[in-house]
């Protein structure tokens, strides 16, 4: 990792020895920290009121075991985490991911990251993150249930519309907030819509915030692609993953003129030069839980296969990662480079690891970090928090317009704040330093809390 200014590196030090291997949590912290050097000498307030450190701390963090019986009548044991970050601008927002990857360490780096995401929203919404080592594939429906139900019996006493609102991430989709919702209903007897959101359309959900991470990335993108005067129109453009956040961005891309020619998941990746069909990408995907692989055997001549390997490998214009953390490595990004590449954008949380940003930085290749550019997600449930809190329901143009307007407005101030602080151009210091800086003032003024 590159050098801190020498104001920082007592602060990234003392995170390192208080939460002793989490990798991530450090990764993200000195990321941010990195961004904040010009930030330093202009707000000495900051310093006196140890913001920085005490940003990087935790409010709240939760952890408990999640027993459960699965269909064979065994009990299964997992451990789940709820970690409250930062409450200065509003309640706790952030999602909750089932995956057997999760532990502190991930939920930490997700939660802080999350802090700044919702800051650059503009809307009323903390940072938090949670969620358990549970694995919902090859699972039933009733032991996901069943898993959920025992989840929330432990979760809910820690949340409310108020104190703090979970989400869906990997491994939670509606299915499973309709389970986390059921239980919290039938335990505190309240219909308290606005506690979780990515709910059900038909009871408390919002149009788009199934394809507003997806979208919003792509939102984003477009921006960027307009500061240099171009835009997505004949763009070739490589996505990773296939999940919901790749999906609706290939959805998008395809919408506004581009092509998407390669996508991924575990096993490997697709190249389709023809574009990728997404009614058979949704239909294998989200219809039968299938893999890429069979939407090559599908596709017939159009697609190849290739398992394993690099998607980052396969020449395009426009690159967005949409899978999960540290999947685009440097030798991801040199392949990207020397192919020509010219936007990254981040679908995931961190999917770039910190040695291929700055290899992108040192290649001229415009780099947006997820804080900035996934930001749609977060912000349309803050939309569906407003709908919940008015009893009303927004129609999918309108709530899409809302969204597009918002990543405009994340855009707009990354750029501004990149020229004010000396950095013209860099996504990553402009969305640092935006986010911070809106909640370091409001813990100002709330005072020592």
């Amino acid at each position: 990792m590159s050098t801190l200014d020498h104001r920082l590196t007592p602060i990234y030090d003392e995170v390192v020895q208080r939460n002793p291997g989490e990798s991530e949590f450090h990764q993200a912290v000195h990321e941010v920290l990195e961004s904040l050097a010009p930030v330093v000498p202009k707000h000495p307030e900051y310093a006196d009121a140890e913001i920085i450190r005490r940003l990087c701390e935790p409010e709240r963090q939760i952890i408990f075991r999640v027993p459960w019986l699965d269909d064979e009548g065994r009990v299964q044991l997992n451990r789940g985490f709820r970690v409250e970050f930062n409450s200065t601008l509003g309640p706790y927002k952030g999602g909750l991911r089932f995956h057997p990857s999760v532990y502190l360490g991930i939920v930490k780096f997700l939660g802080f990251e999350q802090i700044f995401k919702n800051s650059l929203t503009g809307m009323p919404i903390g940072g938090g993150k949670g969620g358990s080592d549970f694995d919902p594939k090859g699972r039933s429906d009733a032991e996901v249930m069943r898993f959920c139900q025992s989840f929330m019996t432990e979760l809910y006493r820690h949340i409310g519309e108020y104190t703090d609102v979970p989400a869906g991430d990997i491994g939670v989709g509606g299915r499973e907030i309709g389970y986390l919702f059921g239980q919290y209903k039938r335990i505190t007897n309240r219909y308290e819509s606005g506690v979780l959101t990515g709910k059900g359309l038909s009871w408390g959900g919002s149009q788009v915030r199934t394809e507003a991470t997806g979208y919003g990335t792509v939102f984003f993108t477009d921006e960027i692609l307009r500061a240099r005067g171009e835009s997505l129109d004949g763009k070739r453009v490589v996505v990773s993953g296939s999940g919901n956040v790749a999906i609706y961005a290939i959805e998008k891309v395809h919408q506004l003129g581009g092509t998407v020619i390669a996508c991924s998941d575990s096993g490997g990746y697709v190249v389709d030069e023809k574009g990728i069909d997404l009614d058979l990408l949704k239909e294998i995907k989200n219809g039968r839980r299938g893999r890429m692989s069979d939407y090559a055997d599908e596709r017939g001549s159009h697609a190849n296969h290739v398992a394993g390997g690099s998607i980052w490998d396969v020449p395009c214009d426009v690159a967005l990662p949409c899978a999960t953390q540290n999947e685009l490595d440097e030798d991801g990004a040199r392949a990207l480079i020397r192919n020509e590449c010219v936007v990254v954008a981040e679908g995931a949380n961190m999917p770039a690891t910190p040695e291929a940003v700055r290899a992108f930085a040192a290649a001229g290749v415009t780099f947006a970090p997820g804080k900035a550019a996934n930001a749609g997600g977060v912000a349309t449930s803050a939309l569906e928090m407003q709908q919940n809190a008015s009893r009303d329901s927004w129609t999918f143009g309108h709530t899409e317009e809302r969204l597009a307007e918002t990543m405009r407005a994340i855009h707009e101030r990354c750029l501004t704040t990149a020229d004010e602080y000396g950095t013209p151009g860099d996504y990553v210091a402009g969305a640092n330093i935006a986010g911070f800086i809106r909640v370091a003032d409001a813990m100002l003024a709330l005072g020592m809390i």
